[in-house]
């Protein structure tokens, strides 16, 4: 169960334990944030895309939304999700519990700036009703983030 491969991989940095587990489902952004008691911008949902190597993830505020202009002028190619059969076999989590912790392989994982607007945020943690509470901080240095990216639009005010 990829939970458990999330709890193993946030164990090294003693936040296993940290866990959410809830009761209902956190598989979309509205339910996580009704779960969770927050504003659905502080879910930091996970993206899945299609890349030259298989797949990469980029972990965005609930409420962003990818630019498919700002998106191919930082990665060089069109923005392509992943289909369902796609984000279990490349990633290891099935939709609904995608994060950028304990993957299957050697994804690389790329933070969104629409994050840098709170203190902490919820990314799912491999189920359909887990998440965990992070700094962004923590969130950059457990998902080996390898460069925060500005590719969403539609989180800033007006």
């Amino acid at each position: 169960m990829a939970i458990d491969e999330v709890r193993k991989y946030l164990k090294k940095w003693g936040r296993d334990k940290d866990i959410l587990e809830l009761k209902t489902s956190s598989a979309t952004v509205e339910l996580a944030a009704q779960a969770l008691g927050v504003e659905p911008a502080r879910i930091a949902k996970t993206l899945s895309f299609r890349d030259e190597n298989g797949a990469m993830l980029v972990v965005t505020g609930g409420d962003a939304k990818t630019d498919n202009a700002k998106f191919k002028a930082e990665f060089g190619f069109k923005s392509k999700m992943l289909n369902i059969d796609e984000v279990l076999e490349y990633i290891g989590h099935e939709v609904g519990g995608v994060c950028p912790f304990g993957l299957k392989g050697d994804i690389p994982v790329y933070l969104d700036k629409s994050l840098k607007r709170f203190d902490t945020v919820f990314p799912a943690c491999g189920s359909s009703n887990s998440a965990i509470e992070l700094t962004c901080e923590e969130l950059d240095k457990y998902s080996m983030n390898r460069k925060w990216v500005d590719v969403c639009k539609g989180w800033q005010k007006e």
